[in-house]
């Protein structure tokens, strides 16, 4: 049902110097990892930002958008090298974005999903954790532990 992360769809040093270019970039990674097209996740990454800023607070962001053709929950994560402006509830810059993709008819898996992610993101010690971690194994190992998949 899941195949939320995997290492080929972690950044763990991601450079871009503002929100758009983190966007392009994320679009792309998704893209290459999930054999998904690059364009469409952007645009509808774009169409969902104009709804709300989906970066929370503690410097973390969870950009999502349902994805036709798309047919399980995936991730991408990207840990940059220097915080970017975000427009987050708190007006902390971003250093931590976890994107989350989702089928369009995915409605209790994308937010069993992102209610998954929230609570990591806003663990102050996973944080942590993700910030200092030294892989991107590290980072998979952390953002989809071995008992969520298993119960996913």
């Amino acid at each position: 049902m899941f195949d939320i992360t995997r290492p080929g769809a972690v950044a763990p040093a991601m450079h871009v110097a503002g929100k758009k270019p983190l966007f392009h970039e994320l679009a792309a990674m998704a893209a290459k990892a999930h054999a998904l097209d690059a364009g469409e996740i952007l645009e509808l990454l774009t169409e969902r930002e104009r709804l709300g800023p989906t970066g929370f607070g503690g410097g973390t962001a969870i950009p999502h958008a349902r994805i036709p053709g798309l047919d399980h929950v995936v991730g991408s994560f990207a840990r940059l090298t220097h915080p970017v402006d975000y427009a987050a509830v708190d007006g902390v810059p971003v250093d931590l974005v976890y994107l989350l993709l989702s089928p369009v008819d995915a409605g209790a898996a994308h937010l069993k999903a992102l209610a998954h992610v929230s609570r990591l993101l806003r663990d102050k010690s996973c944080v942590a954790k993700l910030r200092d971690a030294g892989s991107s194994d590290a980072i998979v190992a952390l953002l989809d532990p071995e008992d969520w998949r298993d119960a996913a």
